[in-house]
């Protein structure tokens, strides 16, 4: 898989259900909101299986998130993550390409769409939809969550699949902003329902003993909790293995930096922008 696919998908998410994601988590009292600036640019554990989410179901939306993405040492090119209101839901925007030098020589252009509701207070996805083009390859590629029938369709190439797949199981990316809602304590390890690739899996996400202190876009010096989502199949960010997340240690879990070990070295993505709309945020809906 290319390295900017990787991110893409990464964040193309992680990340990271269910009846298996969510009840909802009231955020600690009294805590002071985090206070970013609006720019587009930096001038042994327990074990759960039905991890809980915050409240609201998806309180990400109006967020802006933007990466520099890396090979090592080298910059690869970028990808950015906008999460929008939908009708009883969010829809999730994500790009990821490779720079000017690196398209001469393997041009990345990707971009994918993943939809959601929120369905008595749990993340439910609907659609995860990709549109590929790396070099020569090209793909698109579509799934359908009909989470009301218990069925999941795939669609590539004019050619569509059916699944059996309960209610509850989310895309790769929806699944990256539940973990940002779980309850990340130190120790714990939380399994999520996922599809993907025609596969259905659950995505193991250990929270690492220790924290790290990381610079965020916005200036300040963080605390940063780890998180290790272990991968069942290949082509969400690497091969199967694990994967790496620094997350702020607050209510939100901001991705700082991601990291993913591929055949040939690591891959870094790490967040250069980052705003939210606290007044989009508050319309979000709910299916009853």
């Amino acid at each position: 898989m290319k390295p900017l696919h990787i991110i893409g998908l990464m964040l193309v998410a992680l990340w990271l259900p269910a009846p298996a994601v969510a009840d909802d988590v009231s955020e600690p009292a009294n805590e002071a909101p985090i206070e970013v600036p609006v720019q587009t640019s930096v001038a042994a554990p327990a074990t759960e299986v039905a991890p809980e989410i915050q409240k609201p179901c998806m309180p990400y939306i109006g967020e802006h998130l933007s990466f520099n993405v890396d090979w090592e040492f080298i910059n690869a090119g970028s990808a950015s993550m906008d999460i929008h209101p939908a009708p009883n839901g969010w829809q999730v925007k994500t790009i990821a390409k490779t720079n000017k030098a690196l398209d001469i020589f393997r041009k990345v252009r990707d971009y994918i769409t993943a939809e959601g509701v929120c369905v008595n207070g749990r993340m439910q996805s609907t659609l995860f939809d990709a549109n590929l083009q790396e070099r020569k390859y090209s793909a698109k590629k579509r799934t359908e969550f009909l989470w009301q029938k218990d069925q999941v369709t795939h669609t590539q190439n004019q050619v569509t699949e059916h699944f059996d797949v309960p209610a509850g199981h989310l895309s790769v990316i929806d699944a990256f902003l539940a973990v940002r809602g779980l309850n990340l304590e130190a120790g714990k390890t939380v399994n999520i329902p996922v599809f993907d690739s025609r596969k259905r899996y659950e995505i193991e996400v250990n929270v690492s003993e220790k924290k790290e202190v990381i610079k965020a876009p916005w200036g300040e010096k963080v605390s940063c909790i780890i998180v290790k989502p272990k991968l069942k199949t290949a082509g969400i960010f690497t091969n199967k293995g694990e994967m790496t997340i620094w997350m702020t240690d607050d209510g939100r879990h901001i991705p700082i930096k991601v990291m993913a070990k591929i055949k040939f070295g690591r891959i870094f993505a790490r967040l250069t922008s980052y705003r939210s709309n606290p007044a989009v945020q508050a319309q979000n809906g709910t299916i009853r």
